[in-house]
């Protein structure tokens, strides 16, 4: 009898080792989600991926697309955020998630994209579609447009809003992609995404954010949830630690309480094992001599800057090697390639940069020659 004993604990405990049906384990992570995905916004690297390439129903996620379209506008001067937007019928009749417009009523865009981030007012997805397209269907042609432009291949937008339509889908990845590109290039959205309670219509309406982590999770800064009954619990999480920030895509968890957590575990796995290097040269670049220029000297600057994202055990162990030219032969053209920055983790290339010129330079004439001489030879007597 002790021995059967023995052995019906010894299975228990094998069982309970053994993953529940449908999670799974990386890097000691155990999520509820059917698929996820973990990327840093820099660089754009994959830090974890659970079945990604899935299609599913993004349910709200949807409007992260519908936000990045406004955004552009914004930037690019097509909108303001004081101008007026008129309710339509069709805006105002939208179900699930709102803020209840009325036919007519009109509300600034910095309000309704308030209201979008917060709460996930379809009524106001709908409002700034219409708004900015003429009709929704307009507004989502061009979602599916932007979307093959940031390569999301397995995405199929029927609407602006995430409301549950036959064809309406998206991966993990591909969420992550619009995700990066929308906190990448469009900063202020942050001043949206990062609001835990707040109010419209001179504070008769309440509005709380629908993503707790907002409130409870250190360096959350966005984004967007969502769920309904055939696409569960999604959500893409951003959140920034020491110059660092991660996107974590979650789709269908099966609870709102699971989406969350499944939604930490990407986070904290990311900042505990990664960090992200600002990569410069060990001392300021000296500047190079031009050879029969119309300056003496060009300013020799990196191309680009340089991010890179390693191992947290191995940040102390970026170094950079400089190999820039003495001297260079005018003219000189502006970005002209003068040397290179190459970026070591310990003993390991990584990356190399090219360094280029910060300005171009002119050849001297034959008559700027003689006068250049004959400034030397005075300046020689005198």
């Amino acid at each position: 009898m002790k021995r059967i004993s023995t052995l019906i604990l010894a299975a228990l405990l094998l069982a309970a080792a053994i993953p529940a049906a449908g999670a799974e384990e990386a890097g000691g992570l155990s999520l509820s989600c059917a698929s996820a995905l973990l990327m840093e916004k820099e660089t754009g690297t994959v830090l974890y991926d659970q079945n990604s390439h899935q299609k599913l129903e993004p349910a709200s996620v949807t409007k992260i697309m519908t936000l990045l379209l406004v955004m552009e506008a914004l930037d690019d001067g097509r909108l303001t955020s004081d101008d007026l937007v008129t309710v339509s019928a069709n805006a105002a009749g939208m179900g699930g998630s709102q803020v209840y417009l009325k036919e007519g009523e009109q509300m600034p865009v910095r309000e309704l994209i308030k209201c979008v981030t917060v709460v996930s007012g379809n009524d106001c997805a709908v409002a700034l579609a219409e708004h900015l397209y003429g009709s929704e269907a307009a507004f989502v042609a061009e979602m599916n447009r932007k979307a093959q432009e940031l390569g999301m291949a397995d995405t199929n937008f029927v609407n602006c809003t995430g409301l549950p339509a036959d064809g309406h889908v998206t991966t993990a990845y591909d969420i992550a992609l619009m995700s990066r590109e929308l906190i990448l290039n469009h900063p202020d959205i942050r001043d949206y995404t990062t609001i835990w309670m707040d109010s419209i219509r001179d504070g008769t309406f309440g509005l709380t954010n629908t993503n707790r982590l907002i409130r409870f999770y250190a360096g959350a800064t966005g984004l967007k949830t969502g769920s309904t009954d055939s696409a569960l619990y999604c959500m893409s999480a951003t959140a920034e630690r020491d110059g660092m920030e991660l996107i974590a895509v979650i789709m269908k968890a099966p609870t709102s309480a699971q989406r969350f957590e499944d939604a930490k575990a990407l986070l904290d796995y990311g900042f505990a094992n990664y960090a992200l290097v600002n990569v410069y040269p060990e001392t300021p670049l000296a500047p190079v001599d031009v050879l029969l220029g119309t300056a003496a000297q060009v300013q020799p600057q990196l191309k680009e800057d340089c991010s890179l994202l390693v191992d947290k055990r191995q940040a102390d162990q970026v170094t950079t090697k400089v190999t820039v030219a003495q001297d260079v032969e005018a003219p000189v053209d502006p970005g002209q390639t003068l040397g290179q920055l190459e970026v070591y983790v310990g003993e390991e290339l990584q990356k190399t940069i090219p360094i280029v010129a910060a300005q171009g330079v002119d050849r001297l004439t034959v008559p700027g020659i003689f006068s250049r001489m004959l400034r030397q030879l005075l300046m020689a007597e005198g």
